[in-house]
């Protein structure tokens, strides 16, 4: 996807939203994603020795901001940043996000951010002579968890057509969800059950994207119901620092859990995903079945954003 500003303009690649893949550009990345898994088990890849890339993250990140500068010294890059730039960058002291981004996208070859504000990722790419990385803008959208996600659907079912997914939890806010479902409108014959209590239900602008591609979808309320049935789960977190107060969380939180009573009733070679990180909603008696790949999935994220950044950069 070619935007940007200035004079790179029409060589800039920048990863934005999910939108913005198509079935085949999806297959060409997790190609190159099993080739940098390969490189990554034999110590790294001596590719851009001389690229910067900084990583901007305004929200707390372990595996995302972790994945990507890892993915980064892999390809023998170098990385500068911060993990909290809402207290340690200029934005505390009222530079707008638009001047942060000219001032870094001079410094380095490439820009992870992490915004609190939909859109975010947008308005940076907007002025931005270097490619940017969306990596999650509020409770809009986390394109490259998304990425990782499908991908590793691909590598343990071997294909992504046909496949029926859960999605748990906190549907309003959960930007993974948003992108996961945008992803999954690239394949055929994909059936989608949102299961989440009723204030956290997924918005209506993900289901008429649904809809305008011909996705089939489900809400309900109850998971038992579609444990035998599900290929998938994908479990998310009741995010309590998105909700507009403590009782409208109240009303989400412990909803659903998945525990080892309802793991016996899943499908023998079901798979169990989660964005990670958890806070209870799956219990850790799971963690020891083959069917909880949370952990293989968090590891996947280093391949997938090798991939990306070989795309920006490349």
């Amino acid at each position: 996807m070619a935007e940007g500003n200035g004079r790179e303009m029409s060589t800039l690649y920048h990863v934005l939203g999910a939108k913005q893949f198509d079935r085949q550009e999806l297959d060409e990345l997790f190609g190159s994603a099993k080739e940098m898994e390969q490189a990554a088990e034999r110590g790294g890849i001596q590719r851009y020795p001389n690229k910067i890339m900084s990583t901007l993250f305004f929200e707390p990140s372990t595996r995302t901001r972790f994945s990507f500068e890892s993915a980064m010294h892999r390809l023998s890059g170098r990385v500068i940043g911060t993990e909290n730039a809402s207290q340690f960058s200029s934005a505390i002291k009222g530079e707008t996000l638009e001047d942060t981004i000219r001032i870094i996208s001079g410094y380095s070859d490439l820009i992870v951010m992490r915004h609190t504000e939909i859109g975010a990722a947008k308005r940076a790419a907007a002025v931005s002579d270097v490619p940017v990385i969306n990596a999650g803008d509020g409770s809009g959208e986390h394109p490259t968890q998304a990425l990782l996600d499908l991908y590793t659907i691909q590598k343990e079912f071997g294909g992504i057509d046909g496949v029926h997914i859960a999605m748990i939890g906190d549907l309003t806010y959960g930007r993974t969800v948003h992108s996961l479902s945008y992803l999954l409108a690239n394949y055929r014959d994909v059936r989608i059950s949102f299961v989440s209590p009723e204030n956290v239900r997924i918005p209506t602008y993900v289901k008429q994207y649904l809809d305008g591609k011909g996705v089939a979808y489900e809400e309900a309320t109850e998971l038992e119901n579609l444990a035998a049935s599900a290929d998938v789960f994908y479990q998310t977190r009741i995010q309590k620092e998105r909700f507009p107060s403590l009782e409208e969380y109240s009303k989400a939180e412990g909803k659903f859990i998945i525990d080892r009573k309802l793991v016996d009733t899943m499908k023998r070679n079901a798979l169990i995903l989660h964005p990670l990180p958890r806070a209870g909603e799956i219990h850790p008696e799971v963690d020891n079945d083959p069917r909880a790949a949370y952990f293989r999935q968090a590891q996947n994220g280093l391949y997938i954003r090798m991939a990306l950044i070989e795309k920006c950069l490349g």
